[in-house]
């Protein structure tokens, strides 16, 4: 993987080189026009594959161009300033599951290609983008259609639309970069629910992950857990309240809350741990495979389902990506340090999608695993011992970066993660996969899964509930 004479192409150096020049770029206060970008980025891959000796310098300037393209694109996409406050009849699907409160139900919504109901009212600037909607009750309180919404239906719907807007408060939620990162065209509210219409019922993935999340519900609605056993299972963290995330947060448990990067990793070591005991089982296998590809085949396969149950958030996207890379050195059979192949997840992820920096798990998952490392070098050789180590090192290690990207870190957090990271990733979450495998198959069969991970939750809820009531 390097040349005699130069640096590795897709070395350590070349992934710091690369991610230096995205950062670089997206701390630029205006972008170029395109064709500089796209030339600075074409300059960037010709050093990078033609110049050994240049290579981190070839990695940055691609960097720099290839930011500069995804961020022009993003912001192509987003509404343009002479359609602000325009209102829009547009026809799409819910794309994801639509979040239901009191008084108003958030959802986002994908415009169709073509023209819409009237050709004349949708401006193609429109077309095939993704808004973030809101549908208020009426100002009597009366109930509206709005509580019929279902990921996976076709609507057509009558807005009013702008370009995504962020408050400008310190240390809060930045808005407008998220939005950026999820290539958000606009966001804004349905103008006239009278006239809404469904077009075409709920149908696809996300349509089945609502009705599995439903059916979570009806199967232990007598648990107060059946909302984080709907997280775990699904990703569907819509029941959890402000109070949830907060005691939450108080215990640095944030991260094992829906379905993160961290399960996905788990789910694809237990596919490829199961098929390599296949292997074991029937040696004449490897005649057909090897043992080590049809693991590592195996563990992608698990990853990308999970990741396709959690609708494919961006962190378990970022993480089937990492495990992709693993998968390939695994199939060339090339021997992958860590390092190497967390340089090589690296250059995957901001090449497919140089944006994800703008998004805090990005730094908190590479981070991590890098601070890991290089503390832990033999790590792997006493479990137990390891795993202690690792909840030490990783609570210290990530404090700073913590505090820098959310404001606010938990000292709870090595304590609560002592208990939640085995209990629930080892006990709850397995229980919640296998209740929602067995109910696809027969609605049902599920329940008994359910409950007993709605059970093994409440057990250790109440000490997490101590340690954020005693402020440590």
């Amino acid at each position: 993987m390097s040349d005699a004479a130069g640096t590795p192409p897709f070395g350590i150096s070349v992934a710091l080189s690369l991610l230096a020049g995205v950062a670089i770029a997206l701390w630029f206060p205006v972008l170029p026009p395109w064709p500089v970008a796209a030339l600075i980025a074409g300059t960037g891959t010709w050093a990078w594959w033609r110049m050994p000796r240049w290579r981190a310098l070839g990695a940055l300037v691609l960097g720099v161009g290839l930011a500069w393209l995804h961020a022009g694109h993003a912001l192509s996409l987003q509404l343009p300033v002479e359609l602000e406050k325009g209102d829009f009849t547009v026809s799409g699907r819910i794309v994801d599951l639509p979040d239901h409160q009191l008084r108003r139900t958030r959802f986002t919504f994908r415009v169709d290609r073509g023209p819409g109901p009237s050709a004349a009212e949708l401006p193609a600037a429109l077309r095939g983008r993704t808004l973030s909607l809101s549908w208020y009750d009426g100002w009597d309180g009366a109930d509206t259609a709005r509580h019929e919404l279902r990921a996976g239906q076709r609507w057509s719907l009558t807005t009013r639309l702008s370009a995504p807007r962020g408050l400008r408060n310190p240390g809060g939620f930045d808005s407008e970069r998220h939005a950026l990162a999820r290539r958000v065209a606009a966001s804004g509210y349905v103008k006239a629910p009278d006239t809404a219409r469904l077009l075409a019922p709920a149908q696809g993935l996300n349509a089945w992950r609502e009705r599995m999340s439903g059916r979570i519900d009806a199967a232990i609605t007598a648990s107060p857990s059946a909302r984080f056993v709907r997280a775990l299972a699904l990703g569907d963290t819509r029941a959890l309240t402000d109070e949830d995330w907060e005691l939450l947060r108080a215990n640095g448990l944030t991260h094992l809350i829906a379905i993160s990067g961290f399960h996905v990793g788990l789910v694809a070591g237990f596919a490829a741990l199961a098929l390599g005991g296949v292997w074991w089982l029937f040696p004449a296998l490897g005649r057909w495979c090897p043992r080590p590809i049809a693991a590592a085949m195996a563990g992608l396969a698990g990853a990308a389902l999970y990741a396709a149950i959690a609708g494919f958030a961006l962190p378990t996207v970022r993480t089937v990506l990492m495990i992709a890379v693993v998968a390939a050195t695994r199939w060339q059979r090339r021997p992958l340090r860590i390092p190497d192949a967390l340089a090589l997840a690296a250059i995957a992820v901001l090449l497919v999608d140089p944006l994800s920096v703008l998004m805090a798990g990005f730094w908190l998952s590479f981070a991590g695993v890098v601070w890991l490392v290089w503390c832990l070098p033999d790590f792997q050789r006493r479990p137990l011992r390891d795993f202690l180590s690792a909840q030490g090192v990783a609570t210290l290690g990530l404090l700073p970066l913590t505090v820098i990207l959310f404001g606010q870190a938990s000292t709870a957090g090595p304590f609560a993660n002592l208990v939640a990271v085995p209990w629930w990733s080892l006990v709850v979450v397995p229980l919640s996969l296998i209740g929602t495998a067995l109910d696809s198959l027969q609605a049902g069969w599920g329940t008994w899964a359910w409950g007993a991970a709605a059970w093994c939750f409440d057990l250790s809820w109440p000490l997490f509930e101590w340690l954020a009531a005693t402020g440590l």
